[in-house]
């Protein structure tokens, strides 16, 4: 029978004037970063979602992360650093390119893939050459580390193919009973993981769409490739977090429409009479601009809105959020609309078609 453990919540308020310095001083920072210190695993905020923390250097540490999750061990983990002399223990070189786009996006949602040090545990990289390498953007995040002493190997805070958890009773949903603790410093900003882009190769490629954008990488650094495999379905053993296996998944049936409308509501329609016609409790994942005409249809159950489809930072802020509400009421088939691949919209359908399964019908 699986142990369970009692998860402490530490709850701090980082919208203070100097909260990097004031944070990793108090109580709750210091007790948190004394569980990291001695092995446990730790949830705490970033900009981007909730991650699950433990000490990068030690293989017992990070195992206690895999265990946690429920996560396969060949999927690499994401190092987070709290301040550049952190960043030999982790890498052993930092090339030009690197250097510029940490200047440029650091702190910030963007993994940098390093060659990795000989101190980085073995299971934070799995087996590969290589790290990846982050500087979050939030006051907990940064305080937690800097009391912490170490560089901190952190996927998000979630069971294995969850949706990613964007608020501390997200964690708890899916985590409590199974790590030592929690620190809530409220809702988190971006909503999307970082992007990870690997600069040992030329041109440099992106592993993972983010909070930055292609366009914001290619402003710094010039042209920069997109690597296929981050695609659903991609059976290459993965060099980055969320390039293998399905991920962010609702526990009801997804599917995604793609075409012009009116065919797409056509056949979201006749998708969810089908559904309703074998008795399932339905969703629609809609955007401000559909949501009424959802909300009036009959065999729409449970309607969510993700925002303006103008406003793709806050669809990807809304995105986890709207997959776990699906969850919490109960919804057994979801239909959802797509967005276009520019700019942030590219890390929004790359999580929508892997929480979907890879499952798009084209109209």
């Amino acid at each position: 029978m699986e142990q369970k453990v009692v998860t402490k919540v530490w709850t701090v308020d980082n919208h203070v004037e100097n909260a990097v310095e004031k944070l990793e001083s108090c109580t709750q920072i210091v007790d948190a970063a004394s569980l990291l210190k001695n092995g446990e695993v730790v949830a705490f905020p970033t900009e981007t979602v909730y991650g699950l923390g433990a000490n990068a250097l030690s293989n017992e540490a990070v195992e206690k992360i895999f265990a946690a999750k429920g996560r396969p061990s060949d999927n690499p983990l994401i190092v987070h650093i709290a301040a550049m002399e952190q960043l030999p223990s982790v890498a052993s070189e930092v090339p030009a390119k690197a250097a510029q786009l940490m200047d440029a996006f650091w702190p910030g949602p963007l993994t940098v893939i390093l060659p990795n040090s000989d101190r980085v545990a073995s299971l934070v990289t799995a087996g590969l050459h290589s790290v990846g390498v982050r500087m979050p953007d939030h006051p907990v995040a940064l305080a937690l580390i800097g009391a912490a002493g170490v560089p901190i190997a952190a996927p998000s805070a979630n069971r294995s193919g969850r949706p990613s958890p964007t608020t501390a009773s997200h964690v708890l949903a899916d985590l409590e009973g199974r790590i030592a603790g929690v620190v809530d410093g409220g809702a988190t900003g971006v909503g999307v993981e970082s992007t990870v882009i690997d600069v040992t190769v030329e041109p440099p490629m992106i592993l993972r769409p983010g909070g930055i954008t292609r366009e914001q990488l290619e402003e710094v650094i010039g042209p920069v490739r997109l690597d296929p495999t981050f695609q659903a379905g991609a059976e290459e053993t993965p060099r980055a977090p969320g390039m293998k296996y399905t991920h962010y998944a609702p526990e009801g049936e997804m599917w995604l429409v793609a075409g012009e409308d009116p065919r797409v509501r056509e056949e979201m329609k006749e998708m969810l009479r089908e559904a309703k016609g074998l008795g399932r409790k339905t969703g629609v994942l809609a955007t401000e601009e559909s949501a009424d005409f959802w909300r009036a249809h009959p065999d729409a159950d449970v309607v969510l809105s993700v925002g303006s489809r103008a406003d793709l930072q806050e669809v990807a802020h809304r995105l986890y959020g709207a997959l776990r509400d699906f969850d919490d009421s109960g919804v057994q088939f979801i239909v959802g609309e797509t967005f276009p691949r520019d700019g942030l919209g590219m890390a929004v359908m790359n999580r929508l078609e892997k929480a979907a399964g890879g499952r798009i019908r084209k109209v």
